[in-house]
């Protein structure tokens, strides 16, 4: 069980403490530990925890480490994996509030904030791909297009919080996968 424990700290840890800017950066490298390196879920089951957890308040990492954390080694493994996802950034905090406040105009800093942003941005690309693929493997290519689609209508023309739309999305998707098996 020791093994386990230090494998969800060690897991969070690297994931929260490369995923610079917070949740969307850090759920492709959650995603994989998780799924690919521990092999503590499969994409399907780690696309269904992302759409839980984006429909609950709070950060979606720390949701994600808790409830991944909780599958695998109860709640002691809840605790271990939220705060791996937590220490990175509190440290951070502590560490270098004064530098960045210090050198926050700098163009040195907005510049090293403007080039990460397209790393993060590839990472978001590449985790809705997978995603797709997985939605479109689920129920097929035509029903995937048609909730993007849709998807995409309601966020753009309605005042529709896009939490209520996952569950939405979410419902239908266990609706249809339930009467196709």
């Amino acid at each position: 069980m020791l093994q386990t424990w230090w494998e969800l700290f060690w897991g969070f840890f690297v994931a929260n403490i490369l995923g610079y800017g917070g949740g969307p950066a850090s759920i492709p490298l959650m995603q994989e530990e998780v799924v690919n390196h521990y092999q503590w879920m499969t994409t399907e089951q780690f696309g269904d925890v992302l759409a839980i957890g984006n429909a609950l308040p709070g950060p979606i990492a720390t949701k994600i480490a808790a409830f991944v954390g909780y599958q695998v080694a109860g709640w002691f493994g809840a605790f271990i994996a939220s705060f791996a996802t937590i220490v990175p950034s509190a440290a951070a905090l502590i560490l270098l509030l004064r530098l960045l406040n210090k050198h926050r105009t700098s163009p040195k800093v907005k510049g090293m904030t403007l080039l990460v942003q397209p790393v993060i941005a590839v990472l978001m690309i590449l985790l809705t791909w997978e995603f797709g693929q997985v939605s479109t493997d689920s129920i097929g290519i035509w029903q995937t297009l048609i909730i993007a689609g849709i998807s995409l209508w309601v966020m753009t023309k309605t005042k529709l919080h896009p939490a209520i739309l996952i569950v939405i999305a979410f419902a239908y998707g266990a609706l249809v996968l339930s009467h196709t098996m």
